[in-house]
């Protein structure tokens, strides 16, 4: 049954899976910035995935080692690369995101990645924040307003 919010143990979980399997990919979304130390809260792990099949083939083994249950439509839509695959049926919601609003490529967003704490590859606010500003949808522009007033702190206290 998924958790009622996002947890760092939740990212520690799928960090260490997704490294057993060589997974490429990096955190997204509030989740993300979460792991930058954004202080909010959000209901599930937002992860950036390229599409590769070989990558898709890792991902799908290490949710098995995670406790996911795939129904058989799941390893199909993540194997083709669908823009987005929520998943409800494992220890915490996770949301799969091939193709998210307002970033040009997975590679393009992986140059400019932070390694939060040396383990986890988080997406830079700025594509956090580019994607949320693209979706558009209310929650997403009400976030925008926050995460901007709180990159001008994370980028205050990385240069002190």
């Amino acid at each position: 049954m998924p958790q009622s919010k996002f947890t760092p143990a939740q990212a520690e979980e799928l960090a260490a899976a997704f490294a057993r399997e060589g997974v490429d990919y990096l955190f997204i979304g509030k989740s993300g910035a979460i792991l930058l130390g954004y202080p909010e809260t959000t209901q599930d792990v937002d992860i950036f995935l390229p599409r590769s099949r070989e990558n898709a083939e890792r991902v799908l083994r290490a949710l098995r080692t995670l406790g996911f249950q795939l129904d058989p439509a799941l390893p199909v839509s993540i194997l083709a690369g669908s823009e987005m695959v929520l998943m409800k049926s494992g220890p915490f919601a996770l949301d799969l995101i091939h193709a998210p609003d307002g970033i040009e490529s997975f590679e393009a967003a992986k140059s400019r990645r932070v390694m939060e704490a040396g383990r986890f590859p988080v997406a830079s606010l700025d594509d956090i924040i580019a994607s949320k500003r693209a979706a558009g949808r209310e929650r997403d522009l009400s976030d925008v307003r926050r995460l901007e007033q709180f990159k001008s702190e994370y980028m205050r206290g990385r240069k002190s």
